[in-house]
This record gives C-alpha cells, structure tokens and sequence, in this order.
C-alpha cells in the first residue's frame, strides 16, 4: 500500500512541492519565451539581411548584444531571491521582452525611410529582450529548482527544453506564413500579437502556482546580503565554479558548432541548401532523441524505499552524471567523425555523425540542466540564493553563446585562408572536439565529487 503524500514542504527552499501539471505549466512559459525570442533573433534577423539589404555584421551584432546584456543575470537572480518569490519576476521578464520585441519590430520598421534612425533604435530594443528573457529565464529555473522534488529534476529539465523547441519551431511556423506577403506593418503585428499571447500565457500559467509561503524566512534569507557579498559566497564554493566552466566550455563547443554544419556540408559536400537544412533537422532530430532518451533514463531511478531514502543521492543522479559525461564525449567523437569525413568525402557517414552529434548534444544539455536545477536547491542554502547560482551559469551561457558563434566564424575564416575547405573544417572541428573533451572531464569532477542533490521523501517520489 502506498503511503499517504505528506503536506507539501516549504518550498522553495526546501524541497519539491511540484507535480508534473505545475512542470507542465512551466513548460509552457518556457516555450512562449523561446517562441518570442526567435521572433527576434531569427524573423527580424532575416527581415534585416535579405528585405532591408542591411550588412549582416549589423543584426549579428544586435543578436551578440542580447546575449551580451544577460551577463546581468546573476543580479537578476539576486533579485528574484531578495523577493521571496519568483512568478512576479516570471511575468515582469516576459513584460520587458514582449515590450522589447515590438520596440523591436517597431524599429526594423523604420529602417527602410531612416536607416540610422532604425538601427539605432534596434539597440536598446535587443538590450531589452536580452534581459527579459534573462530575468524571466533565471527566475523561472529558480522555480523549478526549488518546487520540483530531485527525482524529477532532470525529467522536468527535458519538458521544459523539449516545450521550449517547440514553442520555437511553431512560432517560426506561423509567423512564416503570416508574414507572407511581407510588410513592416504586418511584421509589427504578428510580433505584437505574439507578445501579448506569450504574457497572458505567462501570466495564466503562473497564476496560483507559488503559494504564499514562498515567501517564509529561508526564501527572503538572500535579501539580507548584499549582491556582492552573495556573489562571493557563491563564486566560493568549488562546485560552483566548476559549473560555470564546464556551462561555458560546452556551450562555447555548441553554440560554434550549430553555425558551422551548413557552411561545411555546402562548400565540402557541395551540397544544395535543400539538403543542408535537412542536415541541420536531422541534427536537431537527435537532439529531441537525446534529450528523451536522457529523460527516460533519469526518470527510472527512483530512491531506496524506507528510511534509507534520507541518506541516498537523488534518484538518477548518476544517470545524469553518465549522461552529461557521455554526451560531452560522443559530441566530440562525432566531430572528430565529421572532419574525417571530409578529409575523406564521405557525405552519407557525415549525416549518420551529425545525428549521432545531435544525440550527444541533447543527452549533455538535459543532464546539464537537470544539475543545474540540482546544484542551484542544494546549493543555496549555503552560498547564496538559487537565483543567483543560476544566474551565474545563465550569464556563463549567454556569454558562451555570444563568443561562440563569432569565435566559430573567425576560425573558419581564418583556416581558409590557408587551408582547402575539407581541411579548415577539420581544424575547426578538432578545436571543438577538444572543448567537448574539457567539459567532460569538469563533469566527471562534478559528478564524481559532489553530492548535487538533496534527499528526496521517498513517500511521495513518483519517477
């Protein structure tokens, strides 16, 4: 007989109170962001380059500042702790990206009449969606964190990435066809349209979630610090800061290697942009794989019955150990494959590696956000509040991704001036490779030595 499920703790600082329609709900909010985000980032990007006939240095630059801006959320964490409660900053995060995404539009708009006009208004427009998805983003993991009982953790770290793809793939969908034919006017609608739906669903999704007691003494206990102090109690611990390194090191590797596959199987392979974009689905497709296959897995262990419960590691913490260890590895054994393969032309082996690079990536991104989600509850209660240690590893990761691309393109660029393509690749992709290989060892050293969850109620742990 199954015993009765205790009253929930005092979360969020501790333990899980969340069932999966709270997972879900959050899920949800995650997704509307990505959706709003890629509006920005991609839609706007490409009305830039190819309607408005702007330099493509110019959106990219504008995408590297909205990345750039997030290196604030750590303070924006810092923020969410000192409240005692994160949804009011779930809600003002997505008020100021739905905010900066129509600015946005609004400023795209006016680039065709006044160029520098438009442009320089795009500027404070990017920096705008950049800090609320930061604040929005930080404080909605600083929920999951401490709401989600550690078994759950890395299953609910999966629905909320695999929801947040989603929300990108739809949105780029629809607004595809509802920006057909094409005009500024018609662009600043659907982006508005979008924004507004992405903050009623924020909105409506939250409403209820966080009870009051969300703000009890051990919330609001980061509040008495200063923000220097807390990011110093933080930066203290060893766990910590190999996080951050081991977020940016692998980030650095992804996010170099998402702009590199179709550049490479064009100019190696000669393949026609048909078939390079159904590279980079399939490589996405072994991502969704991974993260699944990654989530079943984690989501299998469950804790020892009876007292024993109190003393073991979170169930399907070694899983996500393995996972994030195993993923770093594959990627950069199928980078590896995909530099041989053009040194030695070999097209069909190149897609069967970068399928095999997507199940790597999703396998290491889930098992990440599943410890980050871990490390940041167990965590807190000694250095400094969860939002603030998932602000440092959000900061870690934007910053990643701003480099990454630019660090990506100039050492192809560089390589090609020496070297044929097949060879400027392989160079490339072995620097990668190498990152990957560094990533996983600071895995291992996470996962091998630190403890990163907090016992689970074995009562009431449900996979």
């Amino acid at each position: 007989m199954t015993p009765p499920r205790p009253a929930d703790p005092p979360w969020p600082d501790g333990g899980g109170a969340f069932g999966w329609t709270a997972i879900a709900r959050l899920a949800l909010v995650q997704a509307a962001l990505g959706g709003l985000v890629v509006l920005v980032t991609s839609t706007i990007n490409r009305v830039m380059v190819v309607e408005l006939a702007l330099p493509a240095v110019v959106p990219a630059l504008l995408v590297a500042l909205h990345y750039a801006v997030q290196l604030v959320r750590p303070r924006l964490g810092y923020r969410s702790d000192r409240s005692g409660r994160r949804t009011p900053s779930i809600r003002l995060g997505m008020a100021l990206l739905a905010a900066g995404a129509v600015a946005a539009s609004a400023a795209t708009g006016l680039i065709r009449t006044r160029p520098d006009l438009g442009v320089a208004l795009a500027v404070p427009c990017f920096a705008l969606v950049g800090i609320g998805a930061g604040l929005a983003g930080t404080s909605l993991l600083a929920l999951l964190a401490g709401a989600t009982p550690p078994a759950r953790r890395a299953p609910a770290a999966a629905l909320v990435w695999i929801a947040m793809i989603a929300g990108i793939a739809l949105t780029a969908g629809v607004a595809g066809l509802l920006l057909v034919p094409f005009s500024a006017q018609r662009l600043l609608a659907v982006v508005a349209a979008a924004g507004l739906l992405a903050l009623l669903v924020a909105c409506l999704a939250t409403a209820g979630l966080e009870p009051a007691a969300a703000s009890a003494p051990a919330a609001a206990a980061p509040g008495r610090t200063s923000f220097r102090s807390a990011l110093a109690a933080c930066w203290s611990d060893p766990a910590a800061r190999r996080f951050t390194a081991f977020v940016g090191l692998s980030m650095l590797a992804y996010s170099a290697e998402e702009l590199l596959l179709e550049p490479f199987a064009g100019l190696v392979f000669h393949m026609p942009p048909g078939r390079t974009a159904q590279l980079t689905a399939l490589q996405h497709g072994g991502a969704l794989a991974g993260m699944l296959l990654t989530a079943l897995l984690c989501a299998r262990r469950r804790a020892p019955p009876g007292p024993a419960a109190a003393s073991a590691p979170a169930a399907g913490s070694d899983t996500a150990g393995a996972a994030a260890v195993g993923g770093c590895l594959l990627s950069a054994a199928c980078l590896l494959a995909l530099a041989a393969c053009g040194l030695a032309g070999l097209p069909r082996a190149a897609m069967a590696a970068v399928f095999a690079l997507g199940l790597g990536n999703g396998a290491f991104a889930v098992a990440a956000v599943g410890a980050m989600l871990q490390l940041a509850h167990g965590g807190a209660a000694r250095s400094g509040g969860a939002g603030l240690r998932l602000g440092v590893w959000g900061g870690a990761q934007a910053l990643a991704f701003a480099l990454g691309g630019l660090s990506g393109a100039a050492m192809s660029e560089a390589a090609h001036l020496l070297l044929p393509p097949a060879q400027s690749y392989a160079c490339v992709f072995v620097v990668q490779a190498a990152l990957f290989c560094a990533a996983s060892v600071l895995a291992g050293r996470i996962f091998g030595t630190e403890r990163v969850a907090t016992a689970a109620p074995a009562a009431w742990v449900e996979g």
